[in-house]
């Protein structure tokens, strides 16, 4: 990794790439049921499915019922399957850690809502982009 005007570069086998998401997940329901115990450990399964998966987990944070999440990701992975084994991996092991806490809240085997939001994050607006892609000159 090398950090190239103040932007983090990653290199693959073949490829120099910089790709960040802004992940959003919400409880099922929108149940106000993350205290910040369940929050850091909710932060801890999230990092550990990320590592495991070439991607990395740069920032969280969030309420008692939805957490963001900054990650950078390698080209190579899919987001929607991250997303999916983020959500998988976490539901499985809060439910088996925070069950008392949790119980109020569901009686069937859920935590987080069906539903995300990933929005691509980082780098120069896309304007500046399309005027930038606009100007170029080359032969053709």
């Amino acid at each position: 990794m090398v950090l190239v005007m103040s932007m983090r570069f990653f290199y693959g086998s073949h490829a120099l790439f910089s790709l960040h998401y802004h992940l959003v997940l919400v409880t099922k329901y929108r149940h106000p049921c993350i205290v910040p115990e369940m929050a850091k450990r909710i932060d801890e399964l999230m990092r550990v499915v990320c590592s495991n998966s070439r991607c990395e987990l740069l920032e969280a944070n969030g309420g008692y019922d939805h957490r963001h999440f900054l990650l950078a990701m390698h080209p190579a992975i899919a987001p929607a399957k991250l997303v999916n084994a983020l959500k998988t991996n976490s539901s499985r092991v809060l439910r088996k850690e925070f069950s008392r806490e949790l119980k109020p809240y569901y009686w069937t085997p859920v935590f987080w809502s069906r539903s995300y939001c990933l929005v691509s994050a980082g780098g120069a607006p896309l304007s500046i982009i399309a005027d930038y892609i606009k100007n170029q000159r080359g032969e053709a």
